[in-house]
């Protein structure tokens, strides 16, 4: 599965998780994708996109 948007290119990115007792382990931090069918460039593609292309309208769904 592809870890990237194709619209944004927004990919994982790294940190720590912090617990209580404050104790930081690493870990990702996942961009929240998903396969949809878009217009791109007039024609209809099959691409991971981003919610927040999808929200903001950078995108637009084929239906």
């Amino acid at each position: 599965m592809s870890y990237k948007c194709s619209i944004c290119s927004k990919c994982p990115s790294a940190g720590k998780s912090v617990s209580h007792s404050h104790k930081a382990s690493n870990r990702r931090f996942m961009p929240n994708l998903g396969r949809h069918k878009i217009i791109l460039d007039g024609k209809v593609k099959r691409a991971y996109v981003c919610s927040s292309c999808l929200k903001s309208g950078r995108v637009v769904k084929a239906v």
